[in-house]
């Protein structure tokens, strides 16, 4: 049975995927559309395995919807901010490929496989560009002011992502890295954004100055629940249900958060990781078994659990109303609960 939610997704996310067609749009070229193409390619409309898997969930242009009109306003007025942050996560992520060298991106070949580095670092530019365009197009359906505060935070939000981004690049080749320097990674790659989606969706409902910030801390707490509920997915969650492997974080030594702290522990993991496991896959069980003997997986589990309270508690200062509050809680229970 639909629930408020879906109704929400069927009106808001079309409305969504037809403003950054309008914004692509720009990317045309009188001789070459290679841009534009490359562009659509990687936002899942064009080439060979396009449609909904290959654009993605879509979740912070809906976030931001939900906020605007469970804050008071219309969420129709939010769409080019909507637009906005959606470009701007997908201009991340087609830096972030290049910088991890990954090779698929949404069950496809990633962009800079396809067309090569530089060709994919000018694209991400290009959706960057693109997204401050959008988010100016506020402007006049709200007032000058609003537009300006919209800009001001998508600027600042590119910002801590790349600061972020720096962080974990840097962290790959580091001995020791504390948990404390952790989050200050995921506050600016993962929690940055879908703060920026929830202040922002409350400055254009005109909310008041109390409200923007409880609804800015329940998209950060969000995202810090979020990537703690991710990474213990990535080492004890069910490939079948979440589609992610369990070996990719250990295979690849990620510190992630359960990795951190069975390093911090100094015990039977942290000897099997300064020895070099695992060294295939197949030690990759072991592993998980030592990090749960020495208390990471119960760690993990508790840390998501209190940081999806302090989510939750944020929300419900914020008072979201009528529907679109309720579905905006819906959707966070659906993020925080996925590991079900």
């Amino acid at each position: 049975m639909p629930t408020s939610l879906d109704a929400y997704q069927e009106s808001m996310l079309p409305a969504v995927e037809q403003a950054m067609q309008a914004v692509l749009s720009r990317a045309h070229q009188h001789t070459d559309d290679g841009l534009y193409h490359m562009l659509a390619y990687h936002m899942g409309w064009e080439g060979e395995g396009a449609g909904p898997r290959a654009r993605g969930k879509r979740i912070r242009p809906l976030l931001l919807l939900l906020t605007a009109e469970a804050a008071g306003g219309a969420w129709r007025q939010a769409i080019p901010a909507a637009a906005a942050v959606e470009l701007l996560h997908n201009f991340s992520l087609i830096h972030d490929d290049i910088e991890d060298n990954d090779q698929r991106r949404r069950g496809r070949p990633t962009v800079w496989t396809q067309w090569g580095v530089p060709l994919a670092i000018n694209g991400g530019d290009a959706l960057f560009s693109l997204a401050h365009l959008a988010v100016l197009e506020l402007y006049p359906s709200l007032n000058a002011e609003t537009t300006l505060q919209a800009a001001r935070i998508l600027q600042q939000t590119a910002l801590h992502l790349t600061q972020g981004q720096h962080l974990d690049i840097t962290y790959e080749t580091l001995e020791k890295v504390s948990i404390e320097a952790y989050w200050q990674m995921v506050e600016g790659k993962t929690a940055a954004l879908l703060a920026a989606c929830t202040e922002t969706g409350a400055l254009i409902a005109g909310a008041t100055e109390s409200a923007r910030r409880a609804y800015r801390e329940f998209g950060r707490m969000l995202g810090m629940a979020f990537q703690a509920w991710d990474d213990y997915l990535g080492i004890w969650g069910d490939a079948a249900l979440t589609g992610k492997s369990t070996t990719g974080d250990l295979m690849e030594r990620k510190k992630t958060l359960p990795i951190l702290y069975g390093l911090q522990q100094n015990q039977s993991f942290a000897q099997l990781w300064r020895e070099g496991w695992p060294r295939n896959p197949a030690d990759v069980p072991h592993m998980a078994a030592a990090l749960e003997a020495d208390g990471a997986r119960a760690y993990t589990q508790a840390v998501a659990a209190s940081l999806t309270e302090q989510a939750l508690a944020a929300l419900e200062e914020a008072q979201p109303q009528g529907q679109a509050g309720q579905a905006l809680h819906e959707l966070a229970q659906r993020l925080l609960n996925r590991q079900k």
